[in-house]
């Protein structure tokens, strides 16, 4: 017998902080592992995961959509003051904003700061996450039944401005790039890559801010040089509204591409912790799906 401390193996068979027998490494996030183990949605007391957050985020975007739209009521009408609206359209947006803040931080962040954090399951949030693209797609189709509605009445209008160019082609390539860039990022992750992981994220998220960058140069020149703007007809009501809601989301998935860079080069991830990049991975594809199919619908057969 030795006079040294003698060292057990640890019990495989205690509970972990992943909630299914395996452990989960000092300083990573329990939620990433979800149903790779076949954990349920459940915490240790048994009870649902449940946040407010999206429905405050919801509750924020209807008073955007609502209070433009009584602007532009009110400006071509006069019906109703277009101050009402505008004030309307201000509080949505920063109850739209604290929606989204409290949503990530609940998601995403606190998770990364509790390594012994509640188990969630990772099929959950894939699930939501596409039910949530299954809303977004209603909110696109209303948009998009009203442009086509447009399209029965006369055409061309006279407030069509000159769509086509060099900057929607360079835009469009962008974010097909960025789409792929993030497809191969998440390949590299579950490969174990750590390296290509993290230089394919960045490029994503450089891509992503690229793109923003040229639709807003897009906006300038159409209201600075063309005199093209919202209020410049109904296509000009399709047009910002369509192309700005897809900004917006745009900028969203910017934004959670940029917390999945922040939690990246702290090692947050692994080939079997990437629910955080699965969802938010399956958002921007979605974004750039919508993107493509708005550049057919709006730049090219507006034009034809």
């Amino acid at each position: 017998m030795g006079s040294g401390r003698r060292t057990d193996p640890p019990d495989e068979s205690a509970p972990r902080a992943d909630g299914s027998g395996h452990g989960v490494p000092e300083g990573q996030a329990p939620e990433e592992y979800g149903d790779h183990r076949g954990r349920g949605d459940h915490d240790d007391h048994g009870h649902d995961h449940r946040s407010r957050w999206p429905l405050v985020a919801a509750a924020g975007a209807a008073g955007l959509y609502g209070g433009v739209a009584i602007t532009i009521f009110g400006t071509e009408t006069g019906l109703a003051p277009p101050l009402l609206g505008v004030a309307l359209a201000v509080v949505g947006t920063v109850v739209l904003l604290a929606g989204v803040a409290g949503w990530v931080e609940q998601a995403f962040l606190a998770p990364a700061r509790d390594a012994q954090g509640n188990p969630s399951s990772r099929a959950s949030y894939v699930s939501t996450t596409l039910l949530f693209l299954g809303t977004d797609v209603s909110t696109f189709g209303a948009l998009f039944v009203y442009y086509f509605f447009v399209r029965i009445g006369t055409w061309p209008p006279a407030e069509l401005p000159p769509l086509l160019g060099s900057l929607v082609v360079v835009n469009t390539a962008i974010l097909i790039a960025s789409s792929i860039t993030f497809h191969y990022a998440h390949e590299a992750l579950e490969d174990g890559n750590r390296g290509r992981f993290l230089g394919l994220l960045g490029t994503t998220l450089a891509l992503g801010l690229v793109f923003l960058a040229g639709q807003v140069y897009e906006y300038y020149e159409f209201v600075a040089a063309e005199g093209f703007t919202l209020s410049s007809g109904v296509f000009g009501s399709a047009f910002f509204g369509l192309t700005g809601l897809h900004g917006l989301h745009v900028a969203l998935g910017v934004g959670g591409i940029a917390v999945l860079c922040w939690r990246a080069v702290r090692g947050h991830y692994g080939p079997e912790r990437d629910t955080s990049v699965a969802t938010v991975s399956l958002y921007w594809h979605f974004v750039d799906v919508v993107w493509l199919f708005l550049v057919v619908v709006l730049y090219v057969g507006a034009s034809m």
